[in-house]
């Protein structure tokens, strides 16, 4: 072997090796620049992204460390293979960067399959008074800071359908999580909204909708947790149908009865929109879950039940690009699991593949009609 055959043979190995210890470990070093010219001397650069290290898009989820006039800098590990979408924000997401042209950029993305070093430049950002201004429809009411023991206050949104004040009818209700991002683009953690009061606006006044009362449950910084199936997801669950559901009832002229009442959410949200309908049968019919986040032990939960709660109705979707892929899975694990407690597709169970959507507010609210008229919707006349 040449001495040049044998330097490449070297190399090989300690990328190997290096790689091989990367796996090992379950950490990713992954270093971040961004190089923002013309910021005051007193700026900070902020990463937001999907991942918890990121701080699950909260906008001020990573702070980076100025090195130079023009430069910041960090390090952040990050699980091998996880896959990371992220913004560069100055601390809100009023402030957030944007392209040269001064438009909005899409999510960055990476795998943390290696050590590396990823650059960015920023010459644009969004100004204070470029926030998004408010985009409600229709009749839009507030409950702020409702809580209970175990949960952190939120607010509540509640939509009302067109005709409510006028009427003296009764309405079902859907209950939705991430409430601050279904109907006002103003609050909306990206500036991007469901659109729930404009699409159920329109099914409504087309007739292909019954009019519905629609409650928004706000997140909270431990969105995780409270819609993940542990001890802190129960106490919200457990929030949602003794404390939000009752002061609801109380409220507005509603239809009380399961049969009456859906959940809706997406990701994570899916997940705890599930959970409810499934553990809570005598208060939740109807469930629709957008790219849920279907993790092995919640199958596992599923697969060991007899049967599914009489009378139960489960609408499913998913995306096939970036994070999509990897939900995919749950998905597919679930609805191997599904049939044998009672669902069928085209009477209690729908599924749709949304081919080409990421897993997003824009692609949720592309596709919410779907859901909606699932749990909603008004059969043609003949």
């Amino acid at each position: 072997m040449n001495k040049c055959a044998v330097l490449t043979f070297v190399a090989m190995a300690v990328m190997a090796v290096g790689c091989s210890r990367e796996r090992m470990s379950g950490k990713i070093a992954v270093t971040f620049e961004v190089d923002a010219p013309g910021l005051d001397p007193d700026a900070v650069v902020y990463l937001a992204g999907n991942l918890p290290e990121f701080g699950e898009w909260l906008a001020d989820g990573v702070v980076m460390s100025r090195q130079e006039s023009d430069r910041w800098r960090v390090v952040v590990a990050m699980p091998y293979g996880a896959r990371l979408e992220y913004k560069i924000t100055l601390g809100d997401w009023s402030r957030e960067a944007l392209g040269e042209n001064r438009d909005a950029l899409p999510n960055y993305t990476l795998a943390a399959t290696r050590n590396q070093t990823v650059r960015h430049r920023v010459t644009e950002w969004k100004m204070p008074a470029e926030a998004q201004a408010s985009t409600l429809t229709g009749e839009v009411r507030y409950h702020p800071g409702i809580t209970a023991d175990g949960v952190a206050p939120r607010d509540i949104v509640v939509w009302l359908p067109p005709g409510y004040d006028e009427s003296h009818e009764r309405y079902p209700v859907l209950y939705m999580h991430d409430g601050q991002n279904i109907v006002d683009a103003a609050t909306s953690f990206i500036g991007i909204e469901w659109g729930v009061d404009e699409t159920a606006d329109r099914l409504i006044r087309e007739g292909r909708m019954m009019p519905v009362i629609v409650v928004g449950i706000y997140n909270t910084p431990q969105r995780m947790d409270e819609y993940g199936a542990g001890e802190l997801g129960a106490a919200y669950r457990r929030f949602v149908v003794e404390e939000v559901k009752p002061m609801i009832d109380a409220t507005y002229r509603t239809r009380p009865e399961r049969e009456h009442t859906a959940t809706m959410g997406s990701s994570m949200g899916g997940l705890v929109a599930f959970l409810l309908a499934w553990q809570h049968p005598g208060v939740f019919r109807q469930a629709a879950s957008l790219s849920p986040a279907f993790f092995p032990e919640v199958v596992a939960d599923v697969q060991a039940a007899p049967s599914a709660p009489e009378g139960m109705r489960l609408y499913m979707d998913n995306g096939t690009e970036g994070l999509e892929q990897r939900i995919q899975e749950y998905c597919d694990a679930m609805m191997a699991v599904l049939p044998e407690k009672g669902f069928a597709e085209g009477d209690n169970f729908m599924w749709f593949l949304d081919e080409g959507a990421e897993h997003n507010e824009a692609a949720w609210a592309a596709r919410l009609e779907r859901p909606l008229l699932f749990l909603f919707g008004v059969d043609p006349a003949p």
